[in-house]
């Protein structure tokens, strides 16, 4: 934790900023460790706060031991402008993003003085670089899920509803070691898989149904996210034509992920395959975002970000093709962006797995 509050300091002195409110429940565990529902982190130059109840005093000292631990008695901003008070600190940054208005409104008031400064992305930039230590944990996370997916395969056939497929994957990766599912699972088949957000419905499987299948796997504070699309029986020409096209734009975004690429490029590289085999309105969704402690971080794999790629970011790549009546396809991988160009974490088959 010690070298993430340093990256942090440095990154308040370059925004001048003299202290740093924290109330993101991810950004809070990501910079002190702790896992408890409630609390407020506090950073200025030397110090480092977390300010939480009585329900958590043993907790912090167990789990954020470099912090000092401050409990409040029913308003943490009072602490926070006691604190402030003491180290001669005129203004405070608060991350926009997050906190309510009503809590912005509390905040003002307790601070009496102190002028509040609304920041955005400060804690988030930080994670976009991930350690050594997380890579391990999302390595896991993307075995997890591969590990269920060639469990869940056995479980796809005509008959059994996408809610039952669903319930099984959650099983699957908690058995397998997550602590969850990293989001609401996606299960769609037949017409249904042309809803790229299709969460499993009561919907039964039938013969020559695309199934789409987008999970993850939460392990230790981290996501891992992928998709596969499989076929129930032999597909109709349309249905083929469309997942190999996916599946040639899915490789080529990977192939092309290495350090210096911007967000956009990588976006064309699956986005250009597609318009120009003249599916292009029917992939309206980014290729790709940024993955780590939450299912959706930056960086993106968007035409509308100039952001360069850099070592230690994470990815996911997934291009789609969702025609309406006949179906869709989506294939999707977790990538790490290395020195040399990329590691592919997930790794179950992409070719079309054909169930009959």
């Amino acid at each position: 934790m010690e070298k993430r509050l340093s990256r942090l300091r440095k990154r308040m002195t370059e925004e001048n900023l003299e202290a740093l409110l924290i109330s993101n429940p991810i950004n809070r565990r990501y910079l002190t460790g702790f896992t408890g529902s409630a609390g407020w982190v506090l950073i200025t130059g030397d110090q480092q706060y977390l300010i939480s109840d009585f329900r958590y005093d043993l907790q912090v000292k167990e789990q954020a031991p470099g912090f000092t631990f401050v409990r409040h008695a029913g308003n943490p901003f009072k602490d926070v402008k006691e604190l402030m008070g003491k180290a001669g600190v005129k203004e405070v940054a608060f991350e926009q993003d997050d906190l309510t208005f009503r809590q912005f409104k509390k905040l003002e008031e307790a601070l009496d003085g102190i002028r509040p400064v609304a920041k955005s992305g400060i804690v988030e930039k930080l994670r976009e670089i991930k350690e050594e230590e997380e890579l391990v944990l999302m390595r896991e996370a993307a075995a997890i899920a591969d590990r269920a997916f060639e469990a869940v395969l056995k479980e796809i056939r005509p008959g059994r509803t996408e809610k039952e497929i669903d319930l099984k994957l959650e099983f699957l990766m908690r058995e397998m070691g997550a602590t969850s599912s990293s989001f609401a699972t996606i299960v769609a088949s037949g017409p249904r898989s042309a809803l790229p957000h299709g969460v499993a419905s009561d919907r039964v499987l039938e013969k020559g149904d695309l199934v789409t299948l987008d999970f993850g796997a939460l392990y230790k504070g981290y996501c891992s996210d992928m998709t596969r699309t499989v076929a129930l029986g032999k597909l109709e020409p349309k249905q083929k034509e469309i997942y190999d096209i996916v599946l040639t734009a899915q490789k080529k975004a990977v192939d092309a992920l290495r350090p210096g690429i911007t967000g956009k490029e990588g976006d064309a590289a699956a986005r250009d395959v597609i318009e120009e085999q003249g599916y292009g309105e029917y992939f309206g969704h980014t290729t790709g975002h940024g993955l780590g402690m939450e299912v959706h971080e930056l960086p993106s794999l968007s035409h509308r970000s100039d952001t360069p790629l850099e070592p230690g970011m994470v990815v996911t790549v997934e291009p789609g093709i969702y025609l309406p009546e006949t179906g869709g396809v989506r294939i999707e991988d977790d990538v790490l962006v290395t020195k040399e160009g990329h590691e592919v974490f997930t790794s179950s088959p992409k070719e079309l797995i054909i169930i009959d």
